[in-house]
């Protein structure tokens, strides 16, 4: 009887024992469960987070070649028109085309310092100030030497006219850069610029047609 009792403790003990193994089991079980999913869930966050990162800087910070030559290639065209404008003060009979002037002297000289600023950004050549080889006189509407010379030397409406035809040719090649740098570009600011010289030099375009009797 006393060794039957003795068997029936043991045995309840045991099962006991048993049972607190698969509680503890269990709860390790679950702990392991959530740190994994913990960790899991940190590096989903921290993968979604970088891959964010590397898009926002692919947007703004990559750039092509022909980014590159649109800056170059812009920053002495603009700078030809910045100096055909500065020649209408005193020269100019028109007052329309005055102001054309000062609104072309007002909207380029900002984009030839943003272009400088991303060519050296990007540890490209900026163009030297006064640097007109022959390519550059072949990019599309610049002004020959002897063009700026006939064009200094001139006043009242012969300036105007002569201001007017050589600077529709001049807004001409920069829409057609414009135009290349959209289709080709990878640089987003470098594209956005490229969009607004098409919009304001075209209308620029149209008005000095019609200023000249050719609507």
């Amino acid at each position: 009887m006393i060794q039957n009792r003795s068997l029936a403790r043991r045995g309840a003990a045991v099962v006991a024992a048993g049972a607190a193994a698969l509680v503890l089991a269990a709860c390790g079980g679950d702990g392991d469960s959530d740190s994994s999913a913990g960790h899991g869930g940190h590096k989903a966050t921290a993968s979604a987070s970088a891959s964010s990162s590397a898009s926002a800087s692919a947007s703004q910070g990559q750039r092509n070649a022909a980014d590159v030559a649109f800056a170059q290639g812009m920053i002495p065209h603009h700078r030809q028109a910045v100096e055909m404008a500065g020649l209408a003060s005193g020269r100019a009979q028109s007052a329309e085309v005055s102001k054309l002037a000062a609104d072309i002297r007002k909207a380029q000289d900002p984009e030839i310092k943003t272009l400088s600023g991303w060519l050296t950004s990007w540890g490209e050549d900026v163009p030297a100030k006064g640097a007109m080889d022959h390519s550059a006189h072949d990019m599309g509407g610049m002004m020959t030497d002897g063009e700026m010379t006939e064009l200094e030397n001139a006043s009242g409406k012969a300036f105007d006219t002569a201001f007017m035809k050589l600077m529709i040719k001049h807004h001409e090649g920069a829409v057609e850069m414009a135009k290349t740098e959209q289709a080709d570009g990878a640089y987003g600011p470098a594209t956005r610029m490229a969009g607004e010289i098409i919009t304001s030099q075209s209308a620029e375009i149209e008005q000095m047609n019609k200023l000249l009797g050719k609507d």
